[in-house]
């Protein structure tokens, strides 16, 4: 089993773009294919000590799900199944996609709620992630003036995607026992 799992929710699929890009980056041994949650199992998900989620905001800073017509479901219908597991020990990393124009009172708040229910089952959430060259009103996902994982806002800064990945990858590598 690899060492690093990759979970994603998406409902147009940038984030499943975006998790393709990061497991491009390792090998097998290192990181598990990336995996959509509606296809996951809290089994799997607790077999990992090392862990990458990743999620868009859709609507009015909702998870994607069944009710925000996300096929097949999402992060709104699997973090209940995870309500058992203990995180403990286990080191996560978070990264969300939002829209910064068209959605600035409710930013990447999908990744806030992921970050919230980690931490209150004792995960090690690691990938902080600087806010300054964003604007935007308010977010679920800022934590002491830094955004608690990665953010992308592939609709107004995707030239900055590349770079921001390589970037936070560095950051988590340490934590996760990679080499970058």
């Amino acid at each position: 089993m690899s060492r690093i799992g990759l979970f994603f929710a998406s409902s147009t699929g940038n984030t499943r773009r975006i998790a393709k890009a990061i497991k491009k980056r390792f090998d097998d041994d290192t990181m598990a294919e990336a995996l959509n949650v509606n296809k996951a199992t809290p089994e799997l998900v607790a077999g990992y000590s090392h862990l990458i989620f990743g999620t868009s905001t859709l609507g009015g800073g909702q998870l994607p799900g069944l009710s925000t017509d996300c096929m097949g479901g999402g992060w709104e219908e699997f973090l209940p199944r995870l309500k058992d597991v203990d995180f403990s020990g286990k080191s996560v990393a978070l990264y969300g996609l939002g829209d910064q124009s068209k959605y600035p009172d409710e930013f990447v708040d999908a990744m806030g709620i992921i970050y919230q229910f980690m931490i209150a089952r004792g995960a090690k959430v690691v990938g902080h992630w600087p806010a300054d060259d964003y604007d935007f009103i308010s977010s679920k996902a800022l934590v002491d003036d830094e955004f608690v994982g990665l953010v992308l806002d592939q609709e107004n800064q995707k030239l900055l995607t590349d770079a921001r990945l390589e970037s936070w990858l560095k950051i988590i590598a340490p934590e996760f026992g990679l080499k970058v």
